[in-house]
């Protein structure tokens, strides 16, 4: 029997969509959440203790915290190719958090980045025995993205 199980982390976290037709061009900022989907099998060993559980929510936390979080959270994600958005962040020194990313930031693409990355911590750590089913970004309280493989 699959269980699946869910836990996400928030972020505060600047962007633009260049190109866009309409406000989202403009710098501006989100309250991002992050939330993992996670099945497998319930940990059997008696003596385990983890035992009943998909995965121990504090080692989903500590993923998500160290693939997302502390990788995007008070920084400013920018396209590569997007000279004026690169251009706003330097102007603000050295010590601006930038992260320069080879796709626009949209809900979309966030999806599919920290999807990659969280399955990829997952697998190092867990091999095969548990799947990240979805990868699900709320960008606003109504607008939200998720990436299945």
């Amino acid at each position: 029997m699959t269980t699946t199980i869910r836990r996400w982390v928030e972020t505060d976290t600047g962007h633009r969509v260049p190109n866009h037709s309409s406000k989202c061009a403009h710098l501006h900022g989100h309250r991002y959440r992050f939330e993992a989907e996670i099945s497998g099998e319930l940990v059997g060993d008696l003596e385990a203790p983890d035992v009943g559980m998909v995965l121990d929510f504090g080692d989903v936390s500590r993923i998500l915290t160290e693939e997302i979080h502390d990788v995007v959270d008070h920084a400013f994600l920018v396209q590569d190719t997007d000279v004026e958005g690169r251009a706003a962040c330097e102007a603000m020194g050295p010590s601006h958090r930038t992260v320069v990313l080879p796709f626009p930031p949209t809900a979309e693409h966030l999806a599919a980045w920290a999807y990659a990355r969280v399955a990829k911590a997952l697998e190092a750590t867990y091999g095969d025995r548990l799947h990240l089913d979805a990868l699900h970004v709320r960008e606003t309280p109504k607008s939200w993205a998720t990436y299945r493989p």
